[in-house]
């Protein structure tokens, strides 16, 4: 009866494993035997299971690779894989801080224009902030002066080129960066086109030194060359971090990661 008991398995096992045999008595055999079966079928049935997922497992992983942010265009959400698709442009946003800064720059010309005389300075906060009435031909902070008409047609290049990248603008961050720059760059041009002495020659008009009058310590400056500044430094920060217009980050970035 014995003998019959493990004759059995020891069949089994040669049938799987081949013509070799194991020595009788020996149940180690029979249950490697039965564990190696096992093991290959699970493995074979485990290769039909996965068979129908190949496609998806094919796909990218990472929704950023391919253009796309999280939620944007990836499987299952119900829109394309462009990225940008449900998404709607920052245009309005970049125009409506656009705006507010020409607004704000262009009102607080007219009131120093209108109460400060040239040459004056109103002291605030201590001493911290200097209200004075400076006429400017150069750049931001008084750079360049002199090349009035030179930076005129690089603020009417800026902002042609900002107003063509609108229509792409899907980053909240690059809208905010790129309106404040157009609304200030628009301010300090209309100065130099409507003041004195002429058209594209004409003086912006600063008012803002910071801890001692006249700009000893630091440039004379107004609200556009604030935001023109701001704006800058937000998109340096942007382009740093690999964000790109649309929102997705830069290759580059992402492998980094």
């Amino acid at each position: 009866m014995s003998f019959a008991i493990f004759r059995a398995p020891i069949g089994r096992f040669s049938a799987t494993e081949g013509p070799a045999r194991s020595p009788p008595g020996v149940a180690a055999a029979p249950r490697c035997g039965r564990v190696r079966a096992v093991s290959s079928s699970a493995s074979a049935a485990g290769e039909g299971r996965t068979g129908p997922w190949s496609a998806v497992l094919a796909e990218p992983t990472d929704p950023v690779e391919d253009g796309a942010t999280p939620g944007d265009g990836t499987p299952g959400d119900g829109t394309p894989g462009d990225g940008t698709a449900g998404r709607r442009p920052r245009m309005l946003l970049l125009l409506s801080i656009a705006v507010a800064v020409l607004a704000i720059d262009v009102l607080s010309k007219v009131l120093v224009v209108a109460n400060i005389e040239p040459g004056e300075n109103i002291k605030l906060l201590g001493g911290a902030v200097y209200l004075t009435f400076w006429r400017n031909t150069g750049a931001a902070f008084s750079f360049a002066e002199g090349a009035t008409v030179v930076f005129s047609l690089i603020a009417v290049a800026v902002a042609v080129v900002i107003v063509r990248q609108a229509r792409r603008l899907y980053s909240t961050g690059w809208a905010v960066a790129l309106g404040l720059v157009l609304g200030g760059a628009r301010g300090n041009l209309s100065d130099r086109i409507f003041r004195e002495p002429g058209f594209l020659r004409g003086g912006v008009v600063d008012f803002i030194s910071v801890f001692a009058p006249d700009g000893r310590v630091f440039p004379v400056f107004n609200a556009a060359d604030s935001a023109i500044t701001i704006g800058g430094i937000l998109g340096v920060l942007l382009a740093l971090r690999g964000i790109e217009f649309d929102g997705t980050r830069s290759r580059k970035e992402t492998a980094r990661r």
